[in-house]
């Protein structure tokens, strides 16, 4: 017998951690994630698009929109595996991508959420867990728009893409070794 997934235990969060593909390649893979989606927050514009997000004209973040099962993977476990996957404190940029839209922020939905995520900067700070200075904003959610369907899964879709390759599927692998008991 399958068992239904009880409504009241899913719980929704948003993260920006740069490119949008390493993020949902990785949280799709953990026990808990019930659905990652890639999209846009954040800006201005009322219809973004990746090529004006992209050329940074709608002040929108690359999001991952995560629904998530609390009883399996809590918030605290997400932020931790959040802050493996990006480097937060790069200002605007993720690497060699460069702008706003690659910025660090974790978009909460509610209260509780905003009091985890700072406390969790204020505990990476704390240890020195970074060399230099964590520029990840902690915002309250605003509304989300779904990325185009290609960005959906684009890694598992697409992975002999050239920035797949170079960049994805090394963060993977490595994310992968540290969480190794969080998979599916």
């Amino acid at each position: 017998m399958i068992e239904q997934l009880n409504e009241k235990k899913l719980q929704t969060t948003t993260l920006a951690g740069g490119c949008f593909w390493c993020i949902e390649s990785a949280f799709s893979c953990v026990k808990g994630i019930v659905s990652a989606k890639s999209g846009y927050m954040g800006g201005e514009s009322k219809e973004p698009t990746y090529k004006t997000v992209c050329a940074g004209n709608t002040g929108h973040a690359e999001v991952v929109q995560l629904k998530f099962d609390s009883e399996v993977i809590n918030y605290r476990e997400i932020l931790e595996i959040f802050f493996s996957l990006h480097n937060p404190t790069q200002l605007n940029r993720q690497g060699n991508d460069i702008g706003t839209q690659y910025r660090s922020e974790v978009f909460t939905h509610d209260a509780q959420q905003q009091k985890m995520a700072l406390a969790m900067l204020e505990e990476i700070t704390q240890e020195k867990l970074f060399d230099d200075p964590i520029v990840t904003q902690v915002s309250p959610a605003v509304t989300f728009y779904c990325g185009e369907d290609y960005h959906q899964e684009y890694f598992k879709n697409n992975p002999e893409n050239q920035y797949c390759q170079a960049v994805v599927s090394p963060k993977l692998a490595k994310f992968r070794k540290t969480f190794v008991a969080k998979l599916k």
